[in-house]
C-alpha cells in the first residue's frame, strides 16, 4: 500500500505526530470541514497506526514538510508572487497528484505562510524521519531551491531562510552553496536553447555537474555519475520519497545526462 492509503486509512495526520503530525491533522481537517469525504481520498480504509511501515511513514513526512515549507519560502519576502504559486501548481502537476491530493499540497503550502508555522519543529522532526538519508535530504534541498528561483530571484530574505533550513537539516555552508551553484547550473543549462552561445551553454555543463573546466575526463565521469547515482528514482523512492515524485527525479537525471553529453561532445570522448 502506497503512503497515501496509509495516511487515509490510518490516523490521519496524527500518525507522525509532532510538528509535522501537527501541519499535516489541520490540512486534513481543513479538507474535511470544506466537504471532502474519505471516498474522494483513495486507498486503505482501516489501516492502523501501528501498520505504517517505515518507507511510507517518510513518504509521508516528505511530502508534508516539502509543501509547507515550500509555502514558508514563498512568504519569506514578504508576499507569495504569482510565479511562486504557479511553481507550486507546477510540481503538484508534475507529480500528477489526484485532486484529493493537489487539495493536501494546497492546503500545506498555505498553512506554511501562516505566521505561526514551526519552521524549526518541522525541519528538525523531517531529519530524523528521514534517518540521515543524504540524498534525500538533497532532493528536499534541491525542490525547495527551484521552487525559490520561480520567479528567476532570489530574494535575500529568502536566500537567508534558506541557508538557515539547509544548517537545520545537517548541511554545511560549503556543501550548501556547492548544492545552490549547482541547482542554478542547471536551471539556466535547462533553459539555455539557442539563445545560449555554444561557449556559455559548455560552460553551464561544467557548472551543472559541479566541476571546473580544468577538471580530467575521469573526474568528471566521476561527478556524473554521483549525480547520477543521488538522483536515481527507484533508489530515491526505496529511501522515502514518495512515489509521485518520481517524475521530478527523473527530469533530474535528464538534464545531469545532458550536460555530460554536451562536455564529452566538446571533449570528444
Amino acid at each position: 500500500m502506497t503512503w497515501w492509503g496509509k495516511l487515509v486509512g490510518g490516523a490521519f495526520g496524527f500518525m507522525l505526530g509532532g510538528p509535522l503530525g501537527a501541519v499535516l491533522g489541520a490540512a486534513l481537517g481543513h479538507q474535511f470541514d470544506k466537504g471532502l469525504n474519505l471516498a474522494d481520498m483513495q486507498g486503505g480504509m482501516g489501516d492502523a497506526f501501528a501498520g505504517i511501515g517505515n518507507r511510507e511513514r517518510v513518504q509521508t513526512a516528505f511530502f508534508t514538510a516539502l509543501f509547507s515549507v515550500m509555502g514558508h519560502v514563498a512568504k519569506a519576502d514578504g508576499r507569495v508572487s504569482a510565479d511562486e504559486i504557479a511553481m507550486a501548481r507546477h510540481i503538484m502537476q508534475q507529480m500528477a497528484l489526484d485532486e484529493a491530493k493537489r487539495k493536501l499540497a494546497i492546503e500545506l503550502f498555505n498553512r506554511g505562510k501562516q505566521a505561526d508555522f514551526d519552521l524549526d519543529g518541522v525541519i528538525q522532526q523531517f531529519r530524523q524521519e528521514c534517518h540521515r538519508r543524504s540524498t534525500l535530504l538533497q532532493m528536499f534541498m534541491e525542490i525547495l531551491l527551484h521552487a525559490a528561483y520561480a520567479d528567476n530571484v532570489l530574494d535575500p530574505a529568502e536566500q537567508r531562510l534558506l541557508e538557515r533550513i539547509s544548517e537545520m537539516l545537517g548541511f554545511s555552508r560549503m556543501a550548501y552553496q556547492q548544492l545552490h551553484a549547482r541547482v542554478e547550473a542547471q536551471r539556466q543549462f535547462h533553459a539555455g536553447g539557442e539563445a545560449v552561445s555554444p561557449e556559455a551553454q559548455l560552460q553551464e555543463a561544467y557548472e551543472a555537474l559541479g566541476v571546473s573546466e580544468s577538471a580530467s575526463d575521469a573526474e568528471i565521469k566521476k561527478a556524473y555519475r554521483r549525480l547520477m547515482n543521488q538522483h536515481h528514482p527507484d533508489k530515491l523512492v526505496s529511501k522515502g520519497l514518495p512515489e509521485e515524485m518520481m517524475k521530478l527525479a527523473t527530469e533530474k537525471t535528464q538534464e545531469i545526462k545532458a550536460a555530460y553529453e554536451t562536455i564529452k561532445k566538446v571533449r570528444k570522448v
